[in-house]
């Protein structure tokens, strides 16, 4: 996928995660139905282990890629101080076919298969270059905390 730096997004605007669980880093495309993320993984993450991204980081990395379908309503206007909360609901399906290394830049795809309210129906995959590393369907929910 061709990355063109005028269309890249910062997540900071669609999440609520940050550092040291912040696994996306940019936003590559997002539509109400699908998103496009990318992420470096970098030695000091918290899911590397012996010099790989394991499991638990590819489902947060998903997770957090998918939320931003959804996430993308509550945070329309970035000056605002809209607090969040979202959590996976559901894995319906998943299969991992390799872990990243340190250093390697992992593209996250998403599609809306279904939302009704607050909580939607994803089906989403995870590439290093062009090799497949995950892929699942998962359900998300997600809503805005009043103060």
């Amino acid at each position: 996928m061709e990355i063109k730096e005028e269309n890249i997004i910062n997540i900071h605007n669609f999440l609520p995660h940050r550092e040291p669980m912040l696994m996306a880093d940019y936003i590559l495309e997002l539509t109400k139905e699908k998103v496009v993320t990318s992420f470096e993984i970098k030695e000091d993450n918290v899911f590397v282990h012996n010099n790989e991204f394991v499991e638990a980081g590819l489902i947060e990395n998903l997770a957090q890629t998918c939320s931003s379908i959804l996430g993308q309503s509550f945070f329309e206007n970035p000056e605002a101080d809209t607090k969040v909360i979202g959590f996976i609901t559901n894995i319906k399906k998943i299969e991992i076919f390799g872990l990243p290394k340190v250093n390697d830049k992992i593209i996250s795809k998403a599609s809306l298969i279904s939302q009704f309210e607050n909580i939607c129906h994803i089906f989403c995959e995870t590439f290093n270059n062009n090799e497949l590393l995950i892929r699942a369907e998962i359900n998300l929910f997600i809503q805005e905390v009043k103060s």
